[in-house]
């Protein structure tokens, strides 16, 4: 599943600059996650690095986009291979 950024977030900037896929963005009031560039750092690490570094714990996976591991991966690999 992707992850997603709740409104609790205090735009420390902590998130952004360690996802390897470039899915976060600083939204309207507070960062966003693209879901279409998000893996959970599937391919990348162990763990999803957003949710490592984030003091207020306010990101979590995003259950109305339900993917599996595979689906990460399978994102992961089509990223990759198109990125320049």
């Amino acid at each position: 599943m992707s992850l997603k950024i709740l409104d609790t977030c205090v735009n420390c900037d902590v998130c952004e600059p360690v996802c390897p896929n470039k899915a976060i963005s600083l939204g309207e009031e507070y960062y966003v996650i693209d879901p279409a560039l998000c893996t959970e750092c599937v391919g990348h690490y162990d763990e999803p690095q957003c949710v490592e570094v984030c003091p207020v714990e306010c990101i979590l996976v995003d259950t109305d986009l339900p993917e599996s591991r595979a689906d990460l991966e399978l994102k992961y690999r089509h990223l990759m291979e198109n990125k320049p």
